[in-house]
């Protein structure tokens, strides 16, 4: 008995090393494709967009008295400089529509998405005299593409604006008391995440109001970003909004769009994690196998450490051609295919159908399956593993361990009847 375990242990440890080189494989193959297809994704798609508030600055004439020397002549003049005083907007109203839009890549999908930004920015003169201002609006520098873009001053389009180096800016005369409205509207594309921040230093945002309406259901907020003051679900999406009226903060808001289920980091774990399945199943069979009288040779052992193997091979090449769900189940018909035809021929139709197939439709489907649940992969496995335990000591808790591992074991089974050989070397019955 001894010798059969260490067998069975060497055969286990083989097992997990080939698991340890496909999940590697995987990895590598995942990283290497991300890094590449990243970039491709990014040319079409953009990146992650990130909005910058626009910054408005009041013009002033300054004079300075200039001294400079001239030989033996000392001259004096008076020098005029452009000063630029930064301001708040008075008002910030902005409407934003996200169309979510995965794209696979290899074994990535990636969460693009579509914009439609319509933002209106009011600026008051509150002096006594009339004052020029300088409006620099900065387009998303991760965007690779504008359209249906508009600029307007108090509705009326402007024949000559430019953008420059990504920045359009606009010079406006306001006389004092005098109000403007500047639209920016324009649609973009990008990929992970969409924001809008308010500038890299905290700053007074007054009457500031951000209507988001997205098609998806999976919102999340990006780390650093405020949370919606209002949501309400509409259709298959949310309508969010952000009213705060006047603050100070150095935050923003935005969102992150739902990702999609990775095909190879999720091979990759249960690949990585297929050792405890084998570890529980060859732990079930062997408790099984004492039980029923059933003789197993550790070849019988390697053939169903293959089979499981086989599993996970498929899958992490099937994935590349079919959704996940799809790959999952091809594979897991095969492996149990594999296995229970096998041990038809050890052990009987009834043992490999109802023992073993059962066994390994736990251990090994229903544990692939675990990984679907994000963030309780790891409690669905500890819960699996303490019910196993639970059943094989309630099974063996009478048993007397020390004859039965002592005693010859059972005759092996060829088509669910005894052996010539063992026909004529009966084991001993149990005491």
């Amino acid at each position: 008995m001894i010798k059969k375990l260490i067998a069975i242990a060497f055969i286990y440890g083989c097992c997990c090393m080939a698991w340890m080189i496909l999940g590697g494989t995987v990895v590598q193959r995942t990283h290497q494709q991300n890094s590449s297809l990243r970039a491709e994704v990014g040319s079409l798609w953009g990146g992650e967009q990130v909005q910058v508030a626009p910054s408005l600055q009041r013009l002033r004439e300054v004079e300075d008295t200039v001294t400079r020397q001239e030989g033996e002549r000392t001259v004096t003049e008076t020098v005029t400089r452009t000063e630029f005083e930064p301001l708040a907007l008075a008002g910030t109203h902005l409407d934003v529509d996200l169309a979510l839009d995965h794209r696979r890549k290899g074994l990535i999908w990636y969460p693009t998405y579509r914009v439609g930004l319509d933002g209106l920015y009011r600026i008051a003169n509150d002096t006594d005299e009339s004052a020029t201002y300088r409006f620099t609006y900065r387009f998303p520098q991760e965007a690779t593409v504008f359209d249906n873009v508009e600029l307007t001053v108090d509705g009326e389009a402007l024949a000559d604006a430019t953008v420059d180096g990504g920045a359009w800016v606009h010079t406006l005369d306001l006389e004092p008391g005098e109000t403007r409205t500047i639209r920016v509207a324009y649609g973009s594309q990008g990929v992970g995440t969409w924001q809008y921040r308010f500038g890299e230093r905290v700053a007074q945002i007054r009457d500031f109001a951000l209507a988001m309406t997205t098609d998806f259901e999976g919102i999340d907020f990006p780390v650093g970003t405020l949370a919606p003051t209002r949501k309400t679900r509409d259709d298959d999406g949310w309508r969010l909004a952000w009213d705060y009226g006047t603050l100070v903060a150095d935050a923003g808001v935005g969102m992150a769009l739902p990702q999609k289920l990775n095909p190879g980091p999720w091979v990759s774990r249960v690949t990585f994690f297929a050792p405890v399945s084998l570890f529980l199943f060859f732990f079930v069979l062997m408790v099984v196998t004492l039980l029923r009288g059933v003789r197993l040779h550790p070849m019988h052992y390697f053939f169903l450490g293959s089979a499981f193997f086989a599993f996970h091979l498929l899958l992490a090449y099937l994935v590349d051609v079919v959704p996940v769900t799809a790959a999952l189940a091809v594979a897991s018909l095969v492996s149990v295919g594999l296995v229970i035809s096998y041990m038809r021929l050890v052990a009987g139709l009834r043992f490999a159908l109802v023992e073993v197939g059962l066994a390994q439709g736990v251990y090994l489907v229903g544990f692939a399956y675990t990984f679907f649940l994000e963030g309780f992969s790891g409690l669905a496995v500890t819960g699996l593993s303490i019910a196993s335990l639970f059943v094989v000591m309630q099974a063996t808790g009478r048993l007397d361990w020390e004859h039965l591992l002592q005693r010859p074991e059972a005759p092996l089974r060829m088509h669910g009847r005894p052996s010539p050989r063992a026909k004529a070397n009966p084991a001993p019955p149990m005491a």
